[in-house]
């Protein structure tokens, strides 16, 4: 039985901090508009980072993940999220509406295909994307793989699952829900989260969002549990991630997007997956890689757990990135 070595290595360092050279707004319905940027190199190769959560936004330290010489690297803050507007809107926004959006703005910009880059809920909107526009994609470079599954919002939404390892954090996540049912987490925080009351949904919100950034590091250094304190980002994190999960990110069947993944056949792929990710368990990462029919060496799995920014996924997505330029 073959198994997956973990990655042991030099740690690669993010590029440089770079400004933008082209911001912009894109109307793509009668009630959102997008943010986008582009950093780097105006004739260079095309990629897209696709934000996390749904609902979290981009931040100039993502620009940071590619050769600033080699590619044209292209953010957007996805419906609600960021700086698009209506912000923290539900309405009009399903995965659907997402992989659209996409495809205008590929088109806005003017792109024949791009690479796409997307970790946790980023992935799956790479995938949804792809699997929707095979021929608009060179690439695929994707990190703690989540497929929305009704097992994996179970392990990290319900008990039996991430609050065994995470039980203090967990406390405060369910304190705003005394009394709940099981398997009904979600359900219940959708309701607080959609009330008309600031003090019901705010800090409904900001304990949400605690509870995934407090599990997403290997070793918490705060930085995460800071950052997610911020109510305007906690608010569009929590609401749209809940209305995403409770609706199955809009997709026909629990295992829609495991099946899909055959289109893809011959699109250059690499995983990368913390072996102690908590939100996004390895389990489903195998999975994908099995679907997807990868060879062992596009399989990375390093020392680390959620989060993008862990020094040793980190150095895998930039080393991915470097490695993708022989694709152009």
């Amino acid at each position: 039985m073959r198994t997956i070595k973990i990655i042991k290595m030099t740690l690669n360092e993010l590029f440089p901090e770079i400004e933008t050279f082209d911001e912009g707004r894109l109307r793509v319905s009668d009630l959102h508009e997008l943010y986008y940027e582009q950093s780097g190199n105006p004739d260079g190769k095309p990629i897209v980072f696709l934000h996390g959560g749904p609902g979290s936004g981009t931040d100039p330290k993502y620009r940071r993940f590619f050769d600033p010489d080699f590619y044209r690297i292209i953010l957007f803050d996805q419906r609600g999220a960021g700086k698009s507007t209506p912000h923290a809107d539900i309405s009009e926004n399903t995965t659907q509406d997402l992989v659209l959006d996409m495809e205008k703005l590929r088109g806005h910009l003017r792109l024949d295909e791009w690479i796409m880059f997307g970790g946790s809920w980023g992935s799956t909107l790479a995938l949804s994307y792809a699997t929707s526009y095979p021929d608009k994609v060179k690439g695929l470079i994707l990190r703690g793989i989540f497929l929305c599954r009704e097992k994996e919002i179970a392990w990290y939404y319900e008990e039996g699952g991430a609050h065994m390892v995470f039980p203090e954090e967990w406390e405060r996540y369910k304190a705003q829900i005394p009394g709940v049912q099981p398997g009904s987490m979600v359900e219940a925080y959708h309701t607080l989260l959609t009330s008309e009351d600031e003090r019901v949904r705010l800090p409904a919100a900001l304990a949400w969002s605690r509870w995934e950034a407090a599990t997403s590091k290997l070793e918490d250094d705060g930085s995460l549990t800071s950052k997610f304190e911020d109510p305007h980002l906690a608010l569009s994190f929590a609401r749209i991630e809940n209305h995403y999960f409770r609706n199955k990110i809009f997709l026909p069947s629990d295992d829609y997007l495991l099946r899909e993944v055959a289109k893809l056949q011959g699109i250059p792929t690499r995983i990368v997956q913390g072996r102690y990710d908590m939100v996004c368990p390895i389990g489903t990462a195998w999975e994908l890689k099995k679907a997807m029919d990868l060879p062992d060496e596009e399989f990375r799995v390093v020392t680390a757990g959620h989060s993008a920014l862990e020094p040793a996924i980190r150095s895998e997505l930039v080393l991915a990135t470097q490695d993708f330029k022989q694709h152009f």
